[in-house]
C-alpha cells in the first residue's frame, strides 16, 4: 500500500464524515452532492491505486 494510496482514502472516509455530518445539519442538498462526489473520487482513486491488482 503506498503512501498516495493511503492518503486518498483517508481523505475519502474524512469527506464521508462530513457528508453525514452535513445531512445531520440539514445542509443544502447541491453541497452534500458535491460532497459525496468528491469523497467517491478519493476512495475510488485510492483503491484503484493500491498494489494489489499487480
Amino acid at each position: 500500500m503506498s503512501g498516495l494510496s493511503t492518503i486518498l482514502i483517508v481523505v475519502g472516509l474524512f469527506l464521508a464524515g462530513g457528508i453525514y455530518s452535513f445531512v445531520k445539519q440539514q445542509m443544502p442538498k447541491s453541497l452534500i452532492v458535491l460532497l459525496s462526489i468528491g469523497a467517491a473520487m478519493c476512495l475510488l482513486a485510492g483503491v484503484v491505486r493500491l498494489e494489489v491488482w499487480n
